[in-house]
């Protein structure tokens, strides 16, 4: 056999395994998957109760409850078009509040309440942290230094 043909066999070879790799581990990772849904898709695509799935919108106005426990928070999210209950049980973000974006990791239940196992509070580009809401950082006193050089 030439040079030419082994190293093209070579390639040929190469490529199958890569393709087989990446096919292999796609499947492997299949049911760790989370999808990403809003609201309006959870209504439209219904997805099986128990799935994992990851749910985005914001929080809506007026609507985050407390339990008695102190850990246990109901609170609606929405999308513009649809609205999705969601409970969770546990310590709640500091950025958590209504009108906020918000992810949460969970499953919906046999009744259609999505039962988050994780929060995470979206904010946007204008975010300040409640401890420095009244530092002026644009004048020359704060130094916008750092220990790496």
């Amino acid at each position: 056999m030439k040079a030419k043909h082994q190293r093209l066999t070579l390639v040929l070879l190469a490529l199958v395994a890569l393709i087989g790799a990446g096919l292999l581990a796609a499947y492997a990772l299949q049911d760790q998957a989370s999808y990403f849904y809003t609201p309006s898709d959870i209504v439209e695509r219904k997805p099986e109760a128990g799935q994992a799935i990851r749910l985005g919108g914001m929080v809506e106005k007026g609507s985050i409850q407390r339990s008695a426990d102190g850990v246990t928070v109901q609170f609606i999210v929405q999308d513009g078009t649809a609205q999705q209950r969601v409970t969770y049980t546990g310590i709640t973000p500091d950025l958590f509040v209504e009108g906020s974006g918000v992810v949460a990791d969970g499953r919906l239940d046999a009744n259609g309440l999505f039962v988050a196992e994780t929060l995470l509070a979206k904010h946007d580009e204008n975010y300040i942290p409640r401890e420095l809401e009244g530092i002026d950082m644009t004048s020359g006193k704060h130094k916008t230094e750092t220990l790496v050089q």
